[in-house]
Parts: C-alpha cells; structure tokens; sequence
C-alpha cells in the first residue's frame, strides 16, 4: 500500500523535520491536534505505521491538504536524497 511505501521512505523522519522546523514540540503538536503523543514519536522514529487517519490529523494540523502534505514529503524525499 501507499502507505507502507511512505514508511520505507521516510515518512516518520519527514514529519519530525517538518514539526522542528517550525518550533513545535512533540507534545504540543500532539495535544492540539489530538494524536497520541507516544504514537507521533513512534511514528516519527519510525518504529510504528501512520495510519491515514493519523496522516489527516497531522495535515490538518498544518493547515493543509492531506495531498498537499504527501507533495511536501516527495520533494523533501527527493532534496533529501539529492543532499546526502
């Protein structure tokens, strides 16, 4: 499934950034966006799957489209690659 490909790609690692980048802790953007914190971490170290209602809530939480946010993760997958 699309999804289990984003976790092979990074996805987790994609989101930490994305949140770090903007200065928001874990355990803030997990409380105002109604995620699990100890799921988001495990989410973002990559030790557990997203599910795609746990994709919406977090897209939702930037204030954007689900599709929008997959967008963001491809161009972050292929500079990442571009970069090492």
């Amino acid at each position: 499934s699309i999804i289990e490909k984003m976790q092979y790609d990074n996805f987790g690692k994609f989101l930490r950034t994305k949140r770090e980048a903007l200065g928001v802790s874990l355990n803030r953007f997990a409380l105002e966006n109604e995620i699990d914190s100890a799921a988001l971490s495990r989410i973002e170290t990559q030790k557990q799957g997203i599910s795609l209602s746990a994709i919406a809530k977090i897209a939702n939480g930037y204030g954007i489209a689900v599709s929008s946010l997959i967008k963001e993760f491809e161009i972050w997958k292929d500079s990442s690659i571009r970069n090492v």
